[in-house]
C-alpha cells in the first residue's frame, strides 16, 4: 500500500505539482497510516491432556496497529489468553506466524523471548503478581533493574510513575499494606513506566469492583492517549469491552467478530 503511495506522490511531485500540495498530501495519507505492533497469520495452537486434544486457536489471523486500546472478549475457553499469551511470547504457537514490533516469536530462542519481553512489553496480570517483599515503588523498578537502568534513574523515574496513576506518597508500602485497586495501579505503572512497545492485560478488572474497575480502565486509556502505548486486553467484562476502541471477539479459538468504534 504504502509503496503504491509513494509512486503517485513522487509522479505528481515530479510532474510539477506545487511542492506545498505534495507535502500536505504526503503527510495526510501517511498520518492516516499507523505501522502494525502484531501480525498473527493462521496462528494455530492444540493442548494435549492425556489423550484428549484440545484446540484453543484454530487459524487465528489478526494485525493490530501501533497505539492501539484492543480487547479480546469471548466466553471462557475462547482462546483470548492463550492468544494473548502468544503474542507477548510467553507461549508458542504450533502453526501459524505471529510477528510483534517487526520480530517474529517463532524464529526467536526462549532467552532471546525473554530478553524481548523485558524490552518490549508490559504485562498486567489478573492477580497483580507484584512480588510481596518489594515496596511500591521497588516493585516498578524491578523491570528496569533488570535492564539496567542505573538506580538514581530508576528511581526517578518509579516515583514519577506511581504519582502519575495517583499513588503518591504511598512509594514505600508493600502490596500488602495497599488495597485491590491500589496493587493493580501499581502493576500498570510497573507496565509502562519502561516505556515498552505494547502492554498486555489479562483480566485486569476481573478482581476489582466495578468503581475501582471503571477508574483503572480510565487511567489505561489516559496512558494509552499520553504515551502512545498500545494495550491488549483479554476480558468477559463488559465495561473493558466498552472502553476499547477495537472489540475482536473469539469463539472456539477463532475470531468471529471484529468491530472498530
Amino acid at each position: 500500500m504504502l509503496s503504491m503511495v509513494n509512486f503517485i506522490l513522487h509522479t505528481w511531485f515530479f510532474s510539477g505539482v506545487s511542492f506545498a500540495f505534495y507535502f500536505i498530501l504526503h503527510t495526510c495519507l501517511y498520518a492516516e497510516h499507523k505501522m502494525n505492533i502484531v501480525e498473527c497469520r493462521d496462528v494455530k495452537k492444540v493442548y494435549h491432556q492425556g489423550h484428549l486434544a484440545v484446540t484453543a486457536l484454530d487459524g487465528i489471523t489478526l494485525a493490530i496497529e501501533q497505539g492501539g486500546f484492543v480487547a479480546l472478549a469471548g466466553p471462557s475457553g475462547s482462546g483470548k489468553t492463550t492468544l494473548l499469551n502468544i503474542i507477548g511470547g510467553l507461549d508458542r504457537a504450533d502453526e501459524g506466524s505471529v510477528t510483534l514490533d517487526g520480530n517474529a516469536l517463532g524464529e526467536m530462542s526462549e532467552a532471546m523471548l525473554a530478553e524481548l519481553r523485558l524490552r518490549k512489553v508490559g504485562f498486567v496480570f489478573q492477580s497483580f503478581n507484584l512480588i510481596p517483599v518489594l515496596s511500591a515503588v521497588e516493585n516498578v523498578e524491578f523491570g528496569m533493574l533488570l535492564q539496567g537502568v542505573p538506580a538514581a534513574e530508576r528511581r526517578q523515574r518509579a516515583w514519577a510513575m506511581l504519582d502519575d496513576v495517583g499513588l503518591a506518597g504511598l512509594y514505600h508500602r508493600r502490596p500488602s499494606e495497599l488495597s485491590g485497586g491500589q496493587q493493580q495501579r501499581v502493576a500498570v505503572a510497573r507496565a509502562i513506566v519502561s516505556d515498552p512497545a505494547i502492554v498486555l492485560a489479562d483480566e485486569p478488572t476481573a478482581n476489582l469492583d466495578s468503581a475501582t474497575g471503571k477508574g483503572l480502565l480510565e487511567l489505561m486509556l489516559r496512558m494509552n492517549e499520553t504515551k502512545k502505548a498500545t494495550f491488549i486486553f483479554s476480558t468477559h467484562d463488559k465495561m473493558v469491552m466498552d472502553f476499547a476502541r477495537r472489540l475482536v471477539m473469539l469463539r472456539d479459538g477463532k475470531v468471529v467478530e471484529d468491530t472498530r468504534k
